[in-house]
C-alpha cells in the first residue's frame, strides 16, 4: 500500500517509553552516565508496527494530523522512522512533528548548558533528518512540512531549515491548515515558507477530528487552551475549548480497540475540564473519570494547576472523589505535571497573576504548599517545574524560591529547575543562560537535585516500575541515580573548595 503523505518523527518521539510516559522525559537530557544506545533503550524503545511500518501507538499530535488528512480524503498515514524507506519512494509529502527539535525548550536547554553535552532528543532528530532515504526522496521532489509545539525553533535555526530542505514550517494548531498545505504540495503548487496559526484561526471543536489510530500510552485530549494568561507560556494564547464526553469516549475506544489498557487525560489543567471560567465542574469531572475508568485499568492526568488542586479539594473534596474512582487493584497512584515556576509572590503577581486564581497571587507560596500537601496525602506525585531567570527577577525572588523549596521537602515530588526561554508574551525578552547563574540560582539547582533524588529513590522503591518485567529498567534507573548522587557530591566538593 502506498501513501501520498507520510507523517512521522524521530525515535525519541515515536515510542511508548515502555508504557511509562515519564520515562520519555529522559530524552530531554544528554546520555551521561550510560552509553547512548542504552539510554535510548531506557527512554525510547522501538514500538510495535504492522507489516506496513505503521506504529501501534503514535504521538497524539501526529494522530490528529493524520485524522485531519484522512478525513479530507487524503491518502496519509503515520509511519515509524525505521520504515520510511519503502514509503518515501512513492510519497510526495513528508510531515514531521516534534516537541523539541533542537533541544531549545526546557528542561533540554538547561541540561545542555549545565553539562555541556547535547541532549538526546536533538541528537536523535538530526540523525533522523539526515537519513539517506529522506535526502534521496528530497532530490526526487519530496516536500517536507514540519510543525508541532516546537515549530518556533526553526526561526532560530535557519541553518538546519536549509540543510534539511524544509519547505514549510507550521506554527500553531494545524488541524485545518494542514489539509490545504497537503493539497498544494500534492498538486505541485508553491508552498509558503512559514505559516502561523493565531488564536483567531484556531479550530473549533467541530473542526478537530477524532484520532483514527491509537495514541502513545492512551493519551486523549479533553481540553485545548488555557485562560490563566501566564506571560511566559504560549498555550495561554489559545482559546479554551472543552471536548464533549462522547468525543472523548470515541478516542478512548480507538485506543482500547488497539489493545491499550491505560488512558492519560490531557489538558493544561484536568481540573478545569467543563469549568465555567476557573470554577470547577465536579459533576462533569466525576462523569469523565468514571467513563475513562470503565474502559481502562489505569487512568492518569497530564497536567493540573496547583491552585485548582487546593480549591477543588477544599470546596468540593474533589481530589478525594476522583482518586476514589481511580484507585483499585490496578492503580494506586497518579503522576502529573505541575508548574511552581517561582516562590516569589512579587514575581507571581507580575508574570503569572492569574495562576493562583481564585486565590490572590500574593498567596502563591501558600497555594503551592497546600496543594503539595493534598497531593502527597492522595498519592498524586507531581513533577514540578521552576523557572530561573524570569524577566525582572531579583535576588529576593530567588531567595523566596529557596524558602519555598525548604517547605516542600517533605512532600513526595520531583522538582525540575528550568532556565527561562522567551515564549508567549515574553518572546522578545532575553534567554537565561549559564553565565547568568548567581550563587542563589546554584543553590536552587542544588536543592532541587537532592530533593528529586531523595523522592525518586522512594518512588522507585515503592511505586514505580513494579513487577518482574520492569526489573531491568529498575536496575538501570537505580544505577543512574547512583551516578547522579556521585556526580552531585563531586560538584559540591569542587564548589566548596572554590569558595575557600
Amino acid at each position: 500500500m502506498r501513501f501520498d503523505v507520510v507523517i512521522t518523527s524521530d525515535r525519541t518521539m515515536m515510542s511508548n517509553h515502555h508504557g511509562k510516559e515519564f520515562l520519555g522525559f529522559a530524552a530531554t537530557g544528554p546520555p551521561i552516565g550510560l552509553p547512548e544506545r542504552l539510554w535510548m533503550w531506557m527512554c525510547a524503545p522501538k514500538p510495535k508496527v504492522d507489516k506496513l511500518g505503521r506504529p501501534l501507538e503514535a504521538p497524539y499530535g501526529l494522530r490528529k494530523i493524520e485524522a485531519s488528512l484522512v478525513s479530507a480524503g487524503i491518502n496519509a498515514a503515520v509511519i515509524d522512522p525505521d520504515h520510511l524507506g519503502k514509503h518515501l519512494k512513492h510519497a510526495k509529502v513528508l510531515m514531521v512533528g516534534h516537541h523539541d527539535f533542537f533541544a531549545m525548550c526546557s528542561p533540554s536547554i538547561e541540561w545542555w548548558l549545565i553539562t555541556g553535552s547535547e541532549p538526546l532528543n536533538s541528537r536523535s532528530f538530526k540523525r533522523f533528518m539526515r537519513k539517506p532515504e529522506i535526502r534521496e526522496a528530497k532530490k526526487r521532489g519530496l516536500k517536507i512540512i514540519v510543525g508541532g509545539p516546537a515549530a518556533w525553533q526553526w526561526l532560530w535555526r535557519t541553518d538546519y531549515w536549509r540543510e534539511f530542505g524544509v519547505d514549510t514550517v507550521v506554527d500553531g494548531e494545524a488541524d485545518k491548515v494542514v489539509v490545504e498545505l497537503a493539497n498544494k504540495a500534492l498538486n505541485g503548487e508553491d508552498l509558503p515558507l512559514y505559516v502561523y496559526v493565531g488564536p483567531g484561526e484556531a479550530p473549533s471543536l467541530d473542526e478537530i477530528p477524532d484520532i483514527k489510530g491509537a495514541s502513545v500510552n492512551g493519551l486523549v485530549e479533553i481540553t485545548r487552551g488555557c485562560p490563566r494568561g501566564c506571560r511566559f507560556c504560549s498555550v495561554t494564547l489559545r482559546p479554551l475549548r472543552h471536548y464533549p464526553l462522547d468525543k472523548i469516549e470515541r478516542e478512548i475506544q480507538v485506543n482500547v480497540r488497539a489493545g491499550l489498557k491505560k488512558c492519560i487525560l490531557h489538558s493544561e489543567d484536568v481540573f478545569m475540564y467543563g469549568s465555567k471560567g476557573i470554577e470547577p465542574n465536579p459533576d462533569l469531572l466525576t462523569q469523565l473519570h468514571k467513563l475513562a475508568k470503565k474502559y481502562c485499568r489505569v487512568v492518569t492526568w497530564s497536567h493540573v494547576t496547583l491552585a485548582l488542586v487546593k480549591y477543588s479539594q477544599e470546596k468540593y473534596n474533589l481530589v478525594s472523589q476522583l482518586t476514589d474512582i481511580l484507585y483499585d487493584d490496578n492503580q494506586e497512584w497518579i503522576g502529573v505535571e505541575v508548574g511552581i515556576e517561582t516562590g516569589s509572590p512579587r514575581l507571581a503577581e507580575k508574570i503569572m497573576p492569574a495562576k493562583a486564581a481564585p486565590y490572590p497571587a500574593s498567596k502563591w507560596p501558600e497555594v503551592v504548599k497546600d496543594a503539595f500537601a493534598i497531593m502527597h496525602e492522595h498519592k498524586v506525585v507531581p513533577a514540578a517545574t521552576l523557572i530561573l531567570g524570569l524577566p525582572d527577577e531579583r535576588e529576593e525572588d530567588v531567595v523566596a524560591t529557596l524558602e519555598l523549596l525548604d517547605e516542600l521537602s517533605n512532600y513526595r515530588s520531583l522538582i525540575v529547575p528550568m532556565f527561562f526561554v522567551p515564549l508567549g508574551l515574553l518572546k522578545d525578552r532575553t534567554w537565561f543562560l549559564r553565565d547568568h547563574l548567581t550563587d542563589q540560582h546554584i543553590e536552587v539547582l542544588r536543592k532541587c537535585l537532592w530533593h528529586s533524588v531523595k523522592w525518586a529513590e522512594d518512588i522507585l522503591s515503592h511505586m514505580y516500575l513494579k513487577g518482574v518485567a520492569y526489573a531491568p529498567l529498575r536496575i538501570l534507573l537505580k544505577l543512574f541515580l547512583a551516578y547522579v548522587k556521585r556526580k552531585g557530591r563531586e560538584v559540591e566538593r569542587s564548589l566548596g573548595k572554590a569558595a575557600l
